[in-house]
């Protein structure tokens, strides 16, 4: 008797940048929150737990070097991932439609979601304090399992229900864009700083 894995989920682990790399980024994402009234309104009103630019700001690789030098090395993963997946983009390129800045505060957490009209969506990690937590990828075929029972609890990862990816600073994690993930709870005692990006 034989088994094979079927239907199979690519996720994408790399790194984006240096420490130095790190520490501009950080910087930007900084001047971005003390200068972005409308992401910070924005933000209280959507009860998001700290500052994003996700609703405010579109332009951030045109706006600040440190964030076009990203573009650039964000391109290059993009595309490997995309060759990895076996994606047939019939010689069109995938473009980076959208980069946003995250920085969550202790105690914060983003909720499980997808993101819509994309291909590849991606997050860079800027700052990951000890305890800021992993990010939880869920089985796409959760919705359909209907009377399944759970997995035993070390059942090999491919098999299981959700995973938890653990980043460090510099890391770029790409998955395909229909792909239900969250952020859990930030339980570290700073801030949790990343950037968050879609291609179309």
């Amino acid at each position: 008797m034989t088994t094979r894995p079927l239907f199979v989920t690519q996720f994408y682990e790399g790194m984006a940048a240096d420490p130095a790399q790190l520490a501009e980024l950080a910087h930007s994402c900084h001047s971005l929150a003390q200068d972005d009234a409308a992401g910070r309104r924005w933000s209280r009103a959507n009860g998001y737990p700290g500052y994003t630019s996700y609703a405010s700001l579109d332009d951030l690789p045109a706006r600040d070097p440190a964030f076009a030098d990203l573009k650039r090395r964000l391109d290059g993963h993009v595309r490997a991932f995309a060759a990895e997946a076996a994606l047939d983009l019939a010689g069109r390129r995938l473009r980076l439609d959208s980069l946003w800045v995250n920085i969550l505060r202790p105690g914060g957490a983003h909720t499980s979601h997808i993101h819509p009209h994309s291909i590849i969506s991606g997050t860079v990690y800027v700052a990951v304090p000890p305890g800021a937590g992993p990010l939880k990828l869920e089985d796409p075929r959760l919705p359909m399992l209907m009377h399944a029972p759970a997995r035993i609890a070390d059942a090999p990862e491919p098999l299981q229900t959700f995973v938890y990816a653990a980043p460090q600073p510099g890391t770029v994690f790409l998955w395909e864009s229909w792909l239900r993930h969250e952020v859990p709870a930030n339980r570290a005692k700073g801030e949790r700083i990343s950037i968050s990006f879609n291609y179309s």
